[in-house]
């Protein structure tokens, strides 16, 4: 009985792809169709190469001018597209390649062999990087067993990258995690090394399928899984995940489960595609699964984003929309017509009304109101005054006692009153209200899972309302989220709102979207402060690292904002002259007046400018630098990031009335600044015109 060809593409292959001529991709995705559904078939060629370090390797003919690099083993029936490119180009490539099954790991991987590493003469007395590290650890760290000796030899950081550049992934990255500090043991543990038992080193289709394997090849089902990807080569996350984000996509869990993880370290990717694991494995007929988040713009990205990697048949199975508005829906579906209140200027007037009952004697501010409205009654369902008597106020810098909670009492109970008056009521009011009418008529919904983005930015209201939501079963709901991204005044503990995640609590820490200059630089902006774990407890950025290596993040401050103005119009122009395209580039400020500023100023200055809006997702399609608030770029990434008008950072609505609130609205902009700072792949630039920000410290 013969065995089915396996055909599988290297992620190289899609760099490859993605750098020849537009059309000669056609032609190559012709053929790469033909190749996965007969890499047998008489037609198609396979030529030995001339020199080559791996006898299993072949060409195969685009057509006269390009050529394909296969993996094909005289045994197992097994076909990997590596590379793709020029005739000689392809076979310089392919020379000195070798595709083999690590004799530790089990997995396949390519690799360009080298005896050692060429020194250069001011590194030459520097003593070996890994000298010390014996020759059994290196494997066991993935790295190829024919390139430990040159591992050995290398001493200077350039010519690890150097070597890098020829080497596994998941290699590159164990070297790289052992010159920032971590042991082998460490390595091996976070990047998800298994040590299978036995390893055949001849078994390439066993090879395929391990997870580290699987981070670097993938397997196309079908012709239309196999178009999609090679109509956008570079959205590699699509179809490659780190082992590590693999385990928790495809985990079988017994209840909830929380994931942290540091900006970069993949979350989102992580939940999209466990949402689609979900919609293919678990939902039954008739049931759904539910993709929550708390912004209308974050809801739409992931929508868009869900929709190029799932089947039509999945993405009917799955509902992605943001809280509020799923409540909205809900209890206008059953005959409620609640008008969040949303509009800042309306809430303000509400609560000057209500301050006529503010008792006389107290020194207390008008903000220290809605302040404790929001800490305190709101998330602890306070609707009297006795439940007010006995709330718990801890964080809170402010004492006060029961005498003067029943003397203020009268304000929230006039606020609340002038809301339902004008027919508003606030989200966790709506949240609140429909979790009760859930409870009261005991309705079940059709969502089997759940599946929440940026859980730091929601409250108590909707966690308890996300547990009532959805039954109490194995793999029901899953949490991603960062408390030091942060930048909506939620916060919640999990335990409490009914979701119990001990023991299903899982951790990212490799950042593998901004380089570690940059992620240092951002990370030092929330230096010593505190944040939550979302389930009461403390998190930190302890073993949070980044791979890549790039330049510091340039600042640069101005006396006005015309001379900052010229400034980023001209470093744009210089951009888009280099040949970069301004699509990857987005220019972020604190507020919509501060984005609207720069719109008209760029504009006058001869800059195409795209504005990100929050009512839709960002299409990287039109050309012209982006323009956003620092809000809006959350969940974003881009080649360049510039963070604009940094003066703004603290804003001035982040002053507050009590000192606790004080101090957790400034880390709260902050966070704002971070999560800016690390929406950037490769540059940062901060520019402000003024007073140099308080937020970056002294200039050294």
């Amino acid at each position: 009985m013969s065995v089915a060809p396996q055909v599988a593409i290297s992620s190289d292959f899609l760099t490859a792809f993605a750098a020849i001529p537009r059309k000669m991709q056609g032609k190559v995705t012709d053929f790469v169709s033909r190749f996965r559904n007969r890499p047998d078939s008489p037609g198609i060629n396979y030529e030995k190469i001339k020199d080559s370090k791996d006898g299993n390797l072949r060409s195969v003919r685009i057509d006269d001018t390009y050529r394909g690099i296969v993996l094909h083993p005289p045994e197992g029936n097994v076909y990997v597209l590596l590379w793709v490119d020029h005739h000689d180009d392809a076979y310089a490539w392919a020379r000195n390649r070798k595709c083999a099954v690590h004799p530790e790991t089990g997995s396949l991987q390519v690799f360009e062999v080298r005896e050692e590493v060429v020194v250069e003469a001011a590194g030459a007395e520097a003593p070996a990087l890994f000298g010390g590290v014996s020759d059994r650890k290196l494997l066991r760290m993935g790295i190829p067993a024919e390139l430990v000796g040159a591992v050995k030899t290398i001493r200077t950081e350039e010519e690890l990258e150097e070597l890098a550049e020829g080497l596994p992934g998941e290699a590159a990255d164990a070297l790289r995690l052992f010159l920032l500090g971590f042991s082998p043991e460490d390595i091996i543990r976070d990047l998800e090394m298994k040590r299978p038992g036995r390893v055949d080193t001849e078994d390439f289709a066993g090879a395929l399928r391990t997870d580290e394997a699987r981070s670097r090849f993938f397997v196309a089902e079908d012709d239309l899984e196999l178009q999609a990807i090679l109509q956008a080569p570079l959205e590699k996350w699509r179809v490659f995940l780190h082992p590590s984000q693999t385990k928790l996509v495809e985990g079988e869990w017994n209840g909830p489960v929380r994931v942290l993880g540091g900006a970069g370290t993949g979350k989102t990717v992580v939940a999209i595609h466990r949402a689609r694991r979900l919609a293919q494995t678990v939902l039954k007929e008739g049931e759904r699964l539910l993709f929550t988040t708390f912004t209308v713009n974050l809801a739409e990205d992931i929508r868009s984003n869900l929709a190029k990697l799932c089947s039509d048949e999945a993405m009917r199975r799955i509902e992605v929309i943001n809280l509020d508005r799923w409540v909205h829906h809900f209890l206008k579906g059953r005959g409620y017509e609640p008008k969040l209140l949303f509009d800042d200027d309306i809430r303000r007037d509400f609560w000057g009304r209500a301050m006529v009952y503010k008792p006389e004697g107290t020194n207390l501010p008008d903000g220290f109101f809605t302040e404790e409205w929001e800490r305190v009654i709101q998330p602890q369902e306070v609707l009297t005054e006795r439940e007010y008597l006995f709330a718990d106020r801890r964080g809170r810098g402010t004492p006060l006692d029961r005498r003067l909670r029943k003397a203020l009492w009268p304000v929230f109970e006039e606020y609340r009153a002038i809301m339902s008056e004008h027919g508003y009521c606030e989200p966790d009011d709506a949240m609140r209200d429909a979790r009760r009418l859930l409870e009261a008529s005991g309705e079940r919904l059709p969502y089997r899972c759940i599946v929440v983005d940026e859980a730091q930015d929601l409250g108590p209201m909707a966690f308890k309302l996300i547990r009532r939501m959805v039954p109490v079963d194995t793999d029901d709901i899953f949490i991603v989220g960062d408390a030091h991204q942060r930048i909506y005044k939620r916060q919640a503990v999990l335990s409490q709102c009914g979701i119990e995640v001990r023991g299903r609590s899982r951790k990212l820490r490799i950042n593998y979207r901004t380089t570690e200059e940059t992620r240092q630089w951002a990370v030092a902006l929330l230096e010593g402060r505190e944040f939550d774990d979302l389930d009461g407890g403390r998190d930190s950025q302890e073993g949070y690292r980044s791979l890549l290596r790039g330049q510091p993040p340039r600042l640069e401050g101005f006396e006005t904002f015309d001379e900052e103005a010229d400034f980023l119009a001209a470093y744009l122009k210089e951009l888009e002259v280099a040949g970069e395209p301004l699509r990857n580039v987005c220019v972020a400020a604190r507020t919509n007046s501060l984005v609207e500023r720069y719109e008209a100023a760029l504009a006058k200055r001869g800059v195409e400018v795209v504005v990100v809006r929050t009512d839709k997702p960002e299409d990287r399609r039109q050309e012209g630098v982006r323009l956003a608030t620092m809000h809006r770029v959350k969940g974003l990434e881009f080649d360049r990031m510039i963070m604009a008008g940094a003066g703004a950072l603290p804003h001035r609505a982040a002053a507050a009335a009590d000192p606790a609130e004080a101090a957790d609205r400034e880390i709260m902009e902050r966070s704002l600044a971070y999560v800016a700072a690390t929406r950037a792949r490769t540059h940062l630039l901060v520019t402000w015109h003024g007073a140099r920000p308080e937020l970056l410290g002294q200039e050294s």
